[in-house]
């Protein structure tokens, strides 16, 4: 990872000077804005940071980044990103990547890049829909969606990308909300921070072929009984009134009302979001309304060795222990003759 050096940025130094093409109201909008302000805060120079991306609307995003950046081939950022990553390890790298691009064509070198544990930060943006395409189910669309490729209804059940990263051995995993840019950028550096794959869902809206996809969660009248914001160390409390938690009870989270049959804050589950056991982070991952509320923050963040690290480490020992030291050693090694 890149490391910290208190570099002094506003938001206006981070932004190219190409024109944002994304429809307006679009949740990529809010994306962009809060990682620019999570870079900001991070105090990192801004020549080490690159953006990589696949196909897709999101992946127009390197283009409005004034960083290095490269747009990619479809499904194939994960690659890239590893490739840039393990190539010089002091660059931070970040993953921009959609529902479509990162979870079907791209699904094989997505699950390898989060099992590798690879210090890359992947963004994946989650409107459950192709929108550069023009609105094809993809593999988070709802069962039952209809939409040009489904016009009967999908009959396929759909991703749940905490599960599969979870699933894929991920270390990090954490859920957002495009328009909720103070939980995004706080997220968004979480995320920076952590040493390995890291893992970001945002739930993002496409007002033109899925709009509205997030309302039963999202819409404000709701959004406080129907989702739940994680916190590290502490019990895991929701509801407009924080009236509501979620308890252990055997081996199934349960959702209880604070306050009745004697249940208190005691009763709740506090959250461990370093718990090397994925179980419980594999449970809060798949929470979905109305049985439960839909989870946001940090999910999962447990540090384990990179990669990267591992492989720098790998050549330092095999550079230590060989007898070809430079390019004359190599020539004279083995069978040599003069001519």
């Amino acid at each position: 990872m890149a490391e910290t050096q208190n570099v002094q940025y506003t938001a206006k130094d981070l932004k190219s000077d190409q024109e944002v093409r994304w429809c307006p109201g679009c949740g990529d909008h809010g994306i962009l804005s809060s990682i620019q302000k999570a870079l900001v805060e991070l105090g990192i120079p801004k020549e080490k940071y690159v953006f990589v991306s696949g196909i897709g609307c999101s992946s127009r995003f390197p283009y409005y980044m004034n960083t290095y950046g490269f747009h990619s081939i479809h499904g194939r950022a994960s690659a890239i990103a590893s490739g840039v990553k393990v190539a010089n390890p002091d660059l931070m790298v970040w993953q921009i990547t959609g529902d479509g691009d990162a979870l079907a064509i791209g699904g094989n070198h997505f699950i390898h890049i989060v099992r590798r544990n690879i210090d890359v930060n992947i963004i994946l943006f989650n409107n459950e829909i192709y929108g550069l395409t023009k609105g094809q189910y993809s593999p988070t669309s709802h069962k039952g969606i209809v939409t040009k490729t489904s016009p009967f209804g999908s009959i396929e059940e759909p991703f749940k990308i905490g599960e599969l990263v979870l699933g894929a051995n991920g270390h990090f995993f954490a859920r957002t909300i495009d328009y909720n840019l103070s939980l995004s950028t706080d997220v968004y550096k979480a995320a920076a921070l952590f040493k390995g794959t890291s893992v970001v869902e945002v739930l993002q809206n496409c007002v033109i072929f899925n709009d509205g996809i997030h309302n039963s969660i999202t819409d404000k009248e709701v959004r406080d009984d129907r989702t739940v914001v994680l916190h590290h160390g502490e019990p895991i409390i929701f509801g407009k009134n924080k009236e509501k938690g979620i308890m252990l009870e055997g081996l199934k989270l349960k959702v209880v009302t604070l306050g009745e049959n004697g249940i208190t804050e005691k009763n709740l589950l506090v959250h461990d979001a370093h718990e090397p056991n994925p179980g419980i982070h594999y449970m809060l991952a798949g929470m979905k309304y109305p049985e439960y509320p839909v989870a946001l923050g940090v999910i999962r963040a447990v540090e384990s060795q990179t990669y990267d690290s591992a492989i720098v480490e790998q050549i330092s020992k095999v550079k230590e222990k060989s007898p070809i030291k430079c390019v004359d050693d190599l020539l004279h090694s083995g069978s040599t003759w003069e001519v």
